[in-house]
């Protein structure tokens, strides 16, 4: 096999919702013996370093929101120069296959695979379709889905469909052998609180508060490891300390997944990264949808996953300090409920989703496209 039909390129940038996926394709596609190129955007540059590819390369790119004619012109611009950019690229790299992530980042570089006739795909995290994969659904060979059912995809988009599962990475993985132990009576009770991969300052407001005001003898059993904005780290750390709160904060722990199968009770967002290492980790968790997102794609990723019982789904302006506190308070009390939400969960993990992914990727690259 020539060195350019080895190479797959994933696009891929701004959010580890978009980026913590393709890492992990990139880590299964190396193992077969394939060589990976990464292509992002400006924003990508946080979550570069590490990253499994051969070689990182930068397009621009832009989101195209808003109604302001002035706004949506600047990206138009930028996404044309993007293309353009990603054209010549192209011509050097000579991919096989290109990949994309979801996000706007993933347009030039997904346009510039069509015009040179490159076999295209793009995976989608969420339990609803995005608006850019929405926009290059059409677009590309093959549509990757994380969840059996993800609304807005249908008619003829189904046809070129499949469900593998949200990828996770190698650390993710290696989580998941450690078993679910619940808490003790009268134990320690350890939580991991975290608001995406920078944190949330809803969770600095509310977490904390809710903590402090628990039953002292309850406080005294946590051990609480929580992400923070930097903004809030002093503050959060000093509410602890007064409480007497065991607590481990950081602006992000490289660890994570390691924390999590070593924690009792997850609190955090619904992004689809975080719920996808959550149930292939297997750990019970109140989820708490980031509000007025798009499409409300969190809500839906949270939903689906405390229907199946391994979660519990709080819309944020339903989630007062009091009830959150009642809630820790109720569950370190059951930790049967907790066992079995942990069980749960991992049932509706996929670890296998990345071969399921990397099969159909090397299937693009032998054949040369499937559905056009």
């Amino acid at each position: 096999m020539k060195d350019d039909a080895r190479v797959i390129m994933l696009a891929a940038g701004g959010t580890g919702g978009h980026l913590f996926p393709a890492f992990a394709l990139a880590e299964e596609l190396d193992r077969r013996g394939r060589i990976v190129d990464l292509v992002t955007d400006m924003r990508g540059d946080r979550y570069g370093t590490g990253f499994p590819a051969r070689t990182i390369h930068k397009v621009p790119s832009a989101t195209a929101s808003g109604r302001d004619p002035l706004t949506l012109a600047r990206a138009a611009v930028t996404l044309a120069r993007g293309v353009a950019a990603a054209h010549t690229l192209l011509a050097q790299v000579r991919p096989s296959v290109v990949v994309g992530f979801g996000g706007y980042p993933t347009f030039p570089p997904l346009l510039a695979a069509r015009m040179r006739g490159i076999p295209t795909a793009i995976h989608e995290q969420n339990a609803v379709l995005g608006r850019a994969n929405r926009m290059l659904a059409k677009r590309v060979g093959a549509i990757a889905t994380s969840f059996e059912r993800t609304k807005l995809l249908d008619g003829p988009l189904l046809e070129k469909a499949s469900y593998t599962g949200n990828p996770v990475r190698d650390v993710v993985i290696r989580a998941s052998a450690i078993p679910f132990r619940p808490p003790e009576p009268n134990g320690q009770l350890r939580l991991v609180v975290f608001g995406g991969s920078q944190g949330a300052r809803f969770f600095s407001d509310t977490v904390p508060d809710a903590l402090t005001r628990l039953p002292a003898p309850l406080r005294a059993r946590l051990d609480v490891v929580q992400q923070t904005r930097v903004e809030d780290l002093d503050r959060v750390r000093q509410a602890y300390a007064a409480a007497g709160i065991q607590a481990t904060l950081a602006t992000f722990f490289r660890d994570l997944p390691e924390r999590m199968a070593n924690t009792h009770l997850v609190i955090g967002r619904a992004g689809a990264s975080s719920v996808a290492e959550l149930t292939v980790i297997g750990r019970p968790s109140i989820l708490v949808p980031l509000p007025h997102a798009l499409d409300n794609d969190q809500l839906q990723n949270a939903t689906r996953l405390a229907e199946s019982g391994g979660a519990w789904c709080i819309e944020q302006k339903d989630l007062t300090i009091d009830r959150l506190g009642g809630e820790i308070a109720r569950l370190a009390g059951a930790p049967l409920e907790l066992q079995q939400a942990a069980a749960a969960a991992k049932l509706q993990g996929r670890p296998d989703a990345v071969k399921r992914l990397s099969d159909l990727v090397e299937t693009l690259a032998g054949t040369g496209g499937l559905a056009r």
